[in-house]
């Protein structure tokens, strides 16, 4: 008989294809695939996908037993934010405050310079469907109104019948009395039964009600979506013992399941629906978490990460090891005030679609042709040309993706690109590359966002780019952003299902308790942290985690009186005494002292003011092992028939090219430009002036021809 296996399994569903990851924690053994996301149905491509991984290890839909947890990074809210795709959504609010979300913070893009002509855009949700209840709390959750029962069944049935299934709730003061927001989601359910509701007070409960409510509204917004995909994986993934792809099982026979979070970790499905908010960023977060890793082994401490995928690409910063969090994020117009990694994510992947502007000039997303139609090229219906149309008609990647397995269309890609190129009066190549230099231009402007605008110089990072388009560029970011380094991954296109592999069970709890630093009540401090530890701890429990394996980071938000905005610091771990506060108020200076170059620690006319208090409960998992590789046996050669035609720049000359395969490169190997790296799941331009070289772990270290090879170990 063959001994147990215990089998772990990261997917990450992408707007085009789905990535794979299968860990053995009996022997070691990690093994990647990929294969095409079904947009129709995602469902088909996850289960395609664990059956895929599975038989690269040996095992089939019969061994479904083996499978000891399948961590999942999925795009579905990041898709339908980005691409603005929020169906009709309803607001219930205080009375008189309807204008809430039309007020919002009156801020007006891109400074003064288009001031004078910008537009205010949509909001979430129009004005006529946001609609009052009488009642109201104070900040301290002391009832100033009684709650009007009569006014929220009015309210109620109006919704239902405009066919109005689902409502955001966001009551001022919510934070530190939810007894309101819960009589009115109980009116919804007696009096519309068919909404799906979300009140700010489970959503988000800190105070600052624009935010509050915006997190709500969009929690609601992406509940139906995520709720009916989830719950779709999970039937079917009860089927596995039966056959992968009949759909049918009990549900409590499905091997555990976990979606991962914004906030770096993962949580059960069945949890995750309650909040689905959090996965807002849920494939960014993976990736960003896995690049991480990945650069730290590689001896790295200062790394911005680059994921390109199908529909975006995000961007991150990560310094010693850690990426850097928020609670200040959004995901494209939407704000979410929740803990997240701090991603940036712009709509310019390898689906994105060219098109012209009304004054006739040329863009570039944010809106992609995905999986289904696809680009031109992809031979499914697609009729708008796209990035990867215009790599594909440059030969900067392969005429087929995935090893083969998906041939590409490239005169197809051409007659697309020679249609669009005859509108704006240019060339094929022309056009094509300048589709390609305002794809690239938008993830500089991302990459930027994230360091200079926040007071951090490019220049000082290596870049570690990954994802299936997310190296295409590298050179061109180089130029743009004076880059020294660029670091590509082996399997640079599973790097997020891989990073789901490394990421614990996490949950978040905050508490809003604003007080002056000179008045704060210690123990009132501990009290609160002792009961967001509670639900922590009994949250971990849920997950399957015993009372010895939780772990609990404590933070609090902290400024100077006065300000607009916190600064998160770590709490000691104990009792919350009169030293511990003064422990963390050091810290928020120091903090504050290092983020904005300033603070105030010597002026006692400046006070410190505690804002919220948080607790993070952690269930800790085993991580795969990042091993160095074997340098035996491989070269950097490449076959004589090696060479393709590749267009570098917009002279339109294409070079004979040679095209190496990554698997051929053993540590030490080095690649001078111009020439193709190619490999299952992605392909890595080499422009002239650069070289790639190959370090201890097969990632490939990019730099300019005439610099330094980079870091690494």
């Amino acid at each position: 008989m063959r001994p147990p296996r215990s089998i772990r399994i990261g997917i990450d569903t992408g707007g085009t294809f789905t990535d794979v990851v299968v860990f053995d924690e009996t022997n070691g053994e990690v093994v990647t695939t990929k294969t095409p996301s079904t947009p129709h149905d995602p469902a088909e491509g996850f289960l395609a996908g664990v059956e895929k991984g599975l038989g690269l290890i040996g095992l089939g839909p019969e061994d479904g037993e083996a499978i000891a947890a399948i961590s999942h990074g999925t795009t579905v809210a990041t898709n339908q934010l980005l691409e603005g795709k929020v169906d009709r959504l309803g607001f219930i609010t205080n009375a008189g405050y309807e204008a809430m979300l039309e007020i919002a913070r009156q801020s007006v893009p891109d400074g003064y310079g288009n001031s004078y002509f910008w537009v205010k855009p949509d909001r979430i949700v129009p004005r006529h469907l946001v609609k009052g209840v009488e009642g109201r709390m104070d900040f301290e959750g002391n009832e100033v109104r009684p709650f009007d029962e009569q006014g929220a069944r009015d309210v109620a049935r109006w919704f239902r019948a405009q066919g109005i299934n689902t409502l955001g709730v966001s009551f001022l003061h919510a934070y530190a009395n939810s007894a309101h927001e819960e009589r009115m989601r109980q009116v919804l359910a007696e009096d519309h039964p068919d909404a799906v509701v979300s009140i700010s007070s489970e959503v988000l409960r800190e105070y600052r009600e624009y935010e509050r409510s915006m997190t709500t509204l969009v929690d609601a917004a992406v509940k139906p979506r995520l709720r009916s995909y989830v719950g779709n994986i999970q039937t079917r993934l009860a089927g596995l013992s039966d056959g992968l792809s009949d759909g049918q099982g009990d549900r409590q026979g499905a091997p555990p399941f976990y979606v991962m979070k914004s906030n770096g970790g993962v949580l059960s499905a069945d949890e995750v629906v309650h909040q689905p908010i959090t996965t807002v960023l849920s494939g960014p977060a993976a990736g960003a978490l896995g690049a991480a890793l990945i650069a730290k082994v590689a001896g790295f401490d200062r790394v911005l990460t680059s994921d390109g995928g199908g529909t975006s690409t995000d961007v991150s910063v990560v310094i010693d090891g850690e990426p850097t969090l928020t609670t200040e994020g959004s995901v494209g117009a939407f704000p979410s005030k929740i803990p997240m990694i701090d991603v940036v994510t712009v709509g310019a992947g390898g689906g994105s679609i060219a098109w012209l502007s009304p004054e006739g000039s040329l863009k570039v997303g944010p809106q992609s042709a995905g999986a289904a139609p696809g680009p031109i090229c992809y031979g499914q219906g697609g009729a708008e040309v796209t990035v990867t149309d215009a790599h594909v008609v440059l030969g900067r990647i392969p005429p087929h993706l995935l090893g083969g397995e998906i041939p590409l269309d490239v005169p197809a890609a051409r007659a697309g690109l020679e249609a669009l190129a005859e509108r704006l009066g240019m060339s094929p190549e022309a056009c094509a590359t300048g589709i390609l230099e305002i794809s690239a231009w938008n993830q500089a402007n991302a990459l930027r966002q994230v360091t200079v605008k926040r007071g951090l110089d490019v220049r000082d990072f290596t870049l570690v780019t990954f994802g299936g388009s997310g190296s295409l560029l590298l050179c061109r970011l180089m130029d743009v952003l004076g880059i020294p380094t660029v670091l590509v991954p082996p399997n640079p296109g599973n790097v997020s299902a891989f990073g789901l592999l490394t990421v614990d069970v996490k949950n978040d709890y905050v508490q809003t308790h604003v007080s002056l630093a000179s008045v704060l009540d210690a123990d009132a401090v501990g009290r609160t942290y002792d009961d967001l530890t509670s639900r922590a701890s009994v949250a971990l429990s849920g997950e399957g985690f015993a009372a010895e394996q939780h772990q609990f980071v404590r933070t609090a938000d902290l400024r100077y009186f006065g300000q607009a905005f916190e600064v998160r610091v770590p709490v000691p771990d104990g009792p919350v005494t009169v030293d511990t506060l003064d422990v963390v108020a050091g810290r928020f200076h120091a903090e504050h002292r290092s983020t904005y170059g300033y603070d105030f620690s010597t002026d006692p006319t400046q006070q410190v003011e505690w804002v919220n208090l948080r607790v993070t409960g952690i269930g800790p998992i085993q991580r795969p092992e990042i091993k160095r590789a074997d340098a035996s046996g491989a070269t950097t050669t490449a076959g004589e028939d090696a060479y393709r035609p590749v267009c570098f720049d917009a002279a339109e000359k294409y070079v004979d090219t040679p095209v190496v395969r990554r698997s051929d490169l053993a540590p030490g190997a080095r690649v001078e430009g111009p020439a193709i790296i190619e490999e299952f799941g992605s392909t890595v331009p080499i422009h002239p002036g650069f070289t790639a070289t190959v370090d201890a772990y097969l990632n490939l270290i990019v730099t300019r021809a005439h610099s330094e090879d980079g870091g690494g170990a």
